[in-house]
């Protein structure tokens, strides 16, 4: 009986299942939106919404335990700097949106994405635009 025995184990190992799934939530912060299998995305949906947590909270304590979690000092930069400081709501920041079923070996894929996807990649497509307004200036002078 499986009572009150929480997370999926993927068929893999301890090492290999944090890999994947720190794999899976950095994706999600670098790009916002990833797709994957259903199973998958509810277990990167769990680490994920806890580290946004963490990051919403912004001391130096709670970036320590996110990068104890997610121990890539970029991608927590980004969540501490860019992420967090747009998200208002307390919790459920992150939604799954079943897809498709994939060709390979028909498993039901979902996309993960934030639930305020569309003001972050505002915010992303702006510094973007930027970026090339201040390539332009260069090539006029």
């Amino acid at each position: 009986m499986r009572h009150r025995v929480a997370g999926r184990r993927f068929h893999r190992n301890t090492n290999q299942r944090k890999a994947l799934l720190r794999g899976l939530v950095i994706s999600l912060f670098e790009h916002l939106r990833i797709e994957t299998t259903v199973a998958k995305a509810k277990e990167a949906r769990r680490l994920a919404e806890r580290v946004i947590t963490l990051g919403r909270k912004g001391d130096l304590s709670s970036r320590r335990l996110a990068l104890s979690r997610i121990p890539d000092n970029r991608v927590i930069t980004k969540l501490f700097n860019e992420i967090a400081p747009k998200i208002t709501r307390e919790s459920g920041y992150l939604r799954i949106l079943k897809t498709r079923n994939r060709v390979g070996d028909n498993a039901s894929m979902a996309v993960l994405e934030f639930v305020d996807y569309d003001l972050l990649k505002g915010a992303k497509e702006e510094k973007k635009e930027r970026k090339k307004a201040k390539k332009e200036e260069k090539k006029d002078k």
